[in-house]
């Protein structure tokens, strides 16, 4: 097995250690650099399979709005977000859309729901006009 180190920069706070991860082969060898428990968590996870939260937009028909704002419920794995976005690209919901509505069940059999992050209320989207040009 080879052994490497990778350096990771820690996302779950303001801070943003640089988090050094060895490894060998697919067990953690060693881990320093974080500021906390949950850096120590997050570089260990993110060495081994990193996950995302997906944060998108899925259209709306009959809407004041023509799209409304997504995200999983649970982080995913991160090789699979692309194949998460081919579902998402087929899905168009009807208006009311309420926030905190689960827009997909079960995404790809990976355990988490896709939900509305706002409301979207049903009518005409607005006309967006503009400005006359001179001055």
């Amino acid at each position: 097995m080879s052994s490497t180190t990778r350096i990771v920069t820690c996302i779950v706070c303001p801070e943003g250690c640089k988090v050094s991860v060895s490894t060998d082969g697919d067990t953690i060898t060693a881990v320093s650099g974080h500021g906390c428990r949950r850096g120590l968590g997050y570089a260990r996870q993110e060495a081994v399979a990193p996950m995302r939260t997906l944060t998108t937009s899925v259209r709306v028909s009959g809407g004041v709005l023509s799209l409304v704002s997504v995200k999983t419920s649970a982080p995913v794995p991160r090789e699979r977000l692309l194949d998460i976005m081919t579902c998402v690209r087929r899905c168009c919901l009807s208006a009311p859309v309420s926030q905190g509505q689960v827009v997909l069940t079960n995404v790809l059999e990976l355990g988490v729901d896709l939900v509305a992050t706002r409301s979207v209320e049903r009518g005409s989207p607005a006309t967006v006009h503009e400005p006359p040009h001179g001055g």
